[in-house]
């Protein structure tokens, strides 16, 4: 009888677990929804984190300001550039468009644009280049142990194999404002040329400077493998044929890269809008959590 006493409950006795239970519901109904403009900050937070690390590591946007690179590239023009191949040790190969810090005062006398407050405090913060960093965008011709030479007249001449060059501006000669060589290129640099060969400034005319004309390797940024903007001039930037011919080939078929005899202008653009791109899923996926926590189910 004890036992069955104590088996029994009143109708309006409540089980600790039943207790447990509607205090748990309780609590989670008693949450507040967090608004969308509390999320925002985190939002931003998260994008500007993720803009940071894709700009450091994967790719960068850079505007084209000069037209040393034409028809390739066009004033005004938004080209990506791959920065994450180069930390695996790859280097530029024959035919690619790079972009490049300047190697010694190439853009001397060219005049740096004025940051707007905007741009003074994303450079701060990593997510555009400091408005003293002063970036060139060209052709890579020929790379360490590459002989290269271009009389007047004739076309550029890499390892003994004539270059056909499609992509030099129409009415351009490949050298005859500036003919070099034979020149051997020494390991870890390149020789650069524009596309527009009578209105850019590229290797040919700083054979007197402390690189001799040269880019180190170490000063290639990477390759532009892509315009990007505007969307009528959408393009990716292959490597020309002409640099497959036996004797010449790269060992890999990679895409080019870019750039131009001026500096080149960072834009911050692709980089934060890819970091936004990623920060939303994120906010997204917790705010569905506190919105589950919410409902208790």
């Amino acid at each position: 009888m004890a036992v069955g006493a104590r088996s029994g409950r009143d109708e309006g006795e409540e089980r600790p677990d039943d207790a447990e239970r509607e205090a748990e519901d309780g609590g989670a109904e008693a949450r507040p929804h967090r608004s969308f403009w509390k999320e925002l900050p985190l939002l931003i937070g998260i994008a500007l984190l993720l803009a940071l690390l894709i700009k450091t590591f994967l790719v960068q946007a850079f505007s084209i300001p000069s037209d040393s690179m034409q028809n390739t590239l066009q004033r005004g023009d938004r080209v990506l550039v791959d920065k994450l191949t180069p930390w695996f040790g790859s280097e530029p190969e024959r035919g690619e468009v790079v972009v490049f810090h300047d190697p010694a005062s190439w853009l001397a006398g060219e005049p740096t644009p004025e940051p707007n407050f905007a741009q003074t405090i994303l450079s701060k913060i990593g997510l555009m280049p400091s408005a003293d960093e002063k970036d060139l965008i060209k052709r890579t011709i020929a790379i360490g142990g590459d002989t290269v030479e271009c009389k007047k007249g004739g076309p550029v001449v890499v390892n003994g194999k004539e270059l056909d060059e499609p992509y030099i501006y129409p009415g351009n000669t490949p050298c005859d404002d500036a003919p070099f060589g034979p020149i051997t290129v020494p390991k870890g640099k390149i020789w650069v040329m524009g596309d527009h060969r009578q209105n850019s400034q590229d290797s040919r005319y700083h054979m007197q400077d402390s690189t001799q004309g040269f880019v180190p390797v170490d000063k290639v940024v990477g390759r532009a493998v892509v315009v990007a903007w505007p969307i009528t001039r959408w393009a990716t930037l292959p490597i020309p044929d002409t640099f497959d011919q036996p004797g010449i080939g790269n060992q890999t078929k990679a895409t080019a890269m870019g750039l131009g005899a001026a500096g080149l202008a960072p834009v911050g653009l692709g980089p934060a809008a890819l970091g936004l791109a990623g920060a939303v899923p994120v906010v997204m996926w917790r705010r569905r959590g506190l919105t589950s926590g919410t409902t208790g189910r």
